[in-house]
């Protein structure tokens, strides 16, 4: 009896070894407090090909501001019987070259500027025609894909231009229990290049990293964890497993009633 006794508790032990998790590998944030930098990263999205944007420009005249802007379209929704539609505003489509056709001035290149660079050079060029014109730029299809162990994986577009990898895991409804915390992966492209950096989010000093700020077309994965692994592992070999498993506990029997 004592032998069974000594067996159910090696058994339990065992158990509880393997089944333990560490703090420290699923807690945000541990260390808060003491990596944390004083200052805020100034967020400068830049203008990649086939970004969508809407220009607006604005005159104490409105009249003087129309050849500037394009024109709106009307969509009539399908089964509205009063007809009436909803305006939306034309988008310029920023072509592979960075390029996009700007009404009255002509051809101007977007490609890795900033919107306020935009600004800037749209506001000097049609300061010709108008004075003091106001102009309003604003990128429309700023998304961002979230794959891997989250609960909600997918492509949010948002209509900010500033999001943070933690509010893209929240937008994908935060990560799965079987999500690697510290190894999360974030791919980019830059100046022509694919760029990748790993971050650990358990740790707070991440917030300081340049991919903390995500951008446009940023691809978030989050791996699997080992347990996900070995889970995934044990799948197709359940039957071995349970064959082996019998086997060791028939042999454990005998041992216990010598």
């Amino acid at each position: 009896m004592k032998k069974y006794q000594n067996l159910s508790l090696l058994l339990l032990l065992s158990f509880l070894i393997f089944s333990c998790a560490s703090k420290e590998k699923i807690v945000y944030y541990d260390n808060a407090g003491n990596d944390i930098s004083n200052s805020v990263q100034k967020v400068n999205t830049r203008i990649q090909p086939d970004d969508l944007l809407m220009i607006i420009v604005s005159a104490l005249d409105p009249n003087l501001a129309l050849p500037f802007n394009l024109t709106s379209t009307t969509a009539v929704t399908r089964g509205n019987e009063a007809g009436v539609g909803q305006q939306s505003q034309q988008l310029y489509l920023v072509d592979g070259n960075g390029n996009i056709e700007f009404p009255v001035i002509g051809q101007i290149n977007v490609l890795n500027r900033t919107k306020e660079e935009v600004i800037k050079e749209l506001k000097s060029k049609i300061s010709v025609y108008i004075n003091n014109p106001i102009i309003n730029v604003r990128i429309m299809n700023f998304k961002v894909t979230v794959q891997g162990e989250v609960n909600k994986p997918g492509v949010h577009t948002i209509t900010s231009e500033r999001l943070t990898v933690a509010e893209a895991l929240s937008l994908s409804g935060d990560l799965t229990i079987y999500g690697n915390r510290k190894n999360i992966l974030i791919m980019r492209e830059e100046n022509g290049k694919r760029i990748a950096k790993r971050i650990d989010i358990t740790k707070v000093d991440f917030i300081n990293s340049p991919f903390y700020y995500l951008k446009q077309n940023d691809i978030v994965y989050v791996e699997p964890n080992q347990t996900k692994v070995n889970s995934s592992a044990v799948g197709p070999n359940v039957s071995i497993i349970i064959s082996i498993a019998s086997l060791l506990i028939t042999i454990a029997t005998l041992i216990v009633r010598k």
